[in-house]
């Protein structure tokens, strides 16, 4: 299937629309300030070392030092910055003890090979750091010097020759797939050149794909390398792809007609990126310079403001309602313009099979992870329900993402799962409602006012001041004013103090205050 991309960029913001067959698939933003540090890799600075805590501070040339724990080092790590010192000879070994293993025979323990960090790094030396978690507050960031870089389908350890599998891959197919990556990433003398660990996207990745990984990432690790060795300590030497180069790596494919984008200085640092890691994406790069926002041309925005709805209209007259809750997401199917009942069932068998379609797109446009649950419109014929499963997997099936999915339950529901990638579209771009608290809904004006009638009485019953003062939203008030007069009127001589109204625009209809004058 054809496909084009749309990169829309700002100072503050990159926007990517994945669009096929002229409609909007998949949304991708990335905000500057919200960019962390994490798999960044650095040159850094031993500041200080902490042998009470078998930690040390480490300079990476950020406002506070970060943090490294011995646990985190990696033993013999060459330092070519660093001042020539005498060699710290080790501990002596610890005698071998036995010990009980938990069948009740004899186990045998080898000595701790982890040497205490004040005999493997010293202040002033350099190295080789990653970022492992960002600053947070006056924390500074945690680092690692296990270095690891991730392309699309593997990850890379330079400073190791293990070859695992994740191990969200079935066990029957982890050996197998091991075996594999081990035939692909070995040298020309048969030995290995670093570790891979095969993701879980690479399940069924063919051996060219990989290759290419493989290429790209010994290229990277080549890279930060060489830049080690001609920048001074506490340097940056290789920042974690930003989403345009994501982009180039993860989305475009053969299909990929075209990459549109719509600034000219990033075009060129990207063509850049491409001409030394993909160099078969070059010939697929533009620069787009219409007088039209570039998202205009296939109303990615419009697609964007849809995707935050709950009511997703179909073109046959029905929709769907999608809820997304902590534990799962839901979708239900509805007839909604369809009236009589004359030829029923293929009205109805019309508008899953249009809802199969608009559900797979509105999956990938919004990023839903996790379990999603369709409740379809109920169809007798099995062979209607039979279509529908087929054109829903059909769908599916071109989501670079991976999807599962069952049959229709005894209560008529299909149940999928989608991997979880990122944050959600509408995580990323809107919050909880601070009137309702994310809950959808607000109580009525009548239920706050005879909230407000309560807390007066249980006031009054604790205090006795000279006037109650109500501060609640125009609405509350207002009704207090005309339809509940009578019980406000009834309350002051019940109470025997007089209640006053003051309206406030910037109350929501469920805040209110009860000032004692």
């Amino acid at each position: 299937m054809s496909q084009d991309i749309l990169i829309n960029w700002s100072p503050q913001e990159t926007r990517v629309a994945v669009v096929e067959q002229g409609a909007v698939q998949e949304v991708h933003l990335e905000r500057t300030l919200e960019r962390g540090l994490v798999g960044n890799i650095y040159l850094g600075k031993v500041s200080r070392v902490l042998p009470g805590m078998q930690s040390a501070f480490i300079d990476i040339g950020l406002d506070r030092a970060a943090f490294l724990h011995v646990a985190d080092l990696m033993p013999n790590i060459a330092a070519k910055h660093a001042t020539p010192r005498a060699p710290v000879p080790p501990p002596p070994a610890a005698p071998q003890t036995d010990t009980p293993g938990a069948n009740g025979a004899t186990k045998l323990l080898a000595p701790n090979p982890v040497l205490p960090i004040e005999r493997q790094i010293f202040e002033g030396q350099a190295l080789m750091v990653q970022v492992l978690k960002d600053p947070i507050g006056t924390k500074g960031a945690r680092l690692t010097a296990q270095i690891s870089i991730a392309g699309r389908l593997l990850v890379f350890l330079p400073q190791d020759n293990h070859i695992g599998v994740s191990q969200k891959i079935p066990p029957a197919q982890r050996e197998s797939l091991r075996q594999r990556l081990v035939r692909l990433t070995a040298t020309a003398d048969g030995s290995p050149a670093g570790g891979f660990i095969l993701r879980t996207n690479a399940e069924d990745a063919s051996d060219e794909e990989l290759v290419e990984d493989t290429a790209y990432l010994r290229k990277t690790w080549l890279r930060i390398k060489e830049a080690a060795t001609r920048q001074p300590p506490a340097t940056l030497l290789h920042e974690d792809l930003n989403l345009m180069q994501r982009v180039l790596r993860d989305l475009v494919g053969v299909d990929t007609q075209s990459i549109r984008i719509d600034s000219r200085e990033q075009h060129g640092l990207l063509a850049g990126f491409a001409a030394e890691f993909m160099p078969d994406t070059v010939a697929k790069l533009q620069h787009y310079s219409g007088e039209r926002p570039i998202f205009d041309l296939f109303n990615v925005d419009e697609d964007i403001v849809r995707a935050l709805s709950r009511r997703v209209d179909l073109k046959s007259g029905g929709y769907l309602v999608i809820d997304q809750t902590e534990a799962l997401t839901t979708v239900d199917v509805n007839t909604g313009g369809f009236v009589g009942a004359r030829n029923f069932d293929d009205t109805v068998f019309r508008t899953n099979l249009e809802a199969a379609q608009a559900i797979a797109r509105q999956l990938r446009l919004r990023n839903l992870g996790g379990i999603v649950i369709v409740d379809f419109i109920d169809m007798v014929r099995d062979d209607h329900r039979e279509a529908v499963l087929t054109e829903f997997r059909k769908q599916l099936a071109r989501d670079r993402v991976k999807t599962m999915t069952g049959g229709f339950s005894q209560l008529g529901l299909v149940e999928m799962t989608r991997k979880r990638t990122r944050e959600s579209l509408a995580h990323m771009l809107s919050e909880a409602c601070e009137a309702c608290g994310g809950r959808g809904v607000v109580k009525t004006a009548r239920s706050v006012c005879y909230d407000i009638l309560r807390e007066i009485l249980r006031e009054a019953r604790a205090f006795n001041p000279r006037e109650f003062r109500v501060v609640g939203s125009p609405k509350v008030i207002e009704l207090f004013l005309d339809e509940e007069r009578a019980h406000l009127a009834g309350l002051s001589d019940f109470i025997g103090k007089p209640i006053s109204l003051q309206s406030e625009s910037s109350m929501t209809q469920e805040q209110y205050d009860i000032v004692l004058l």
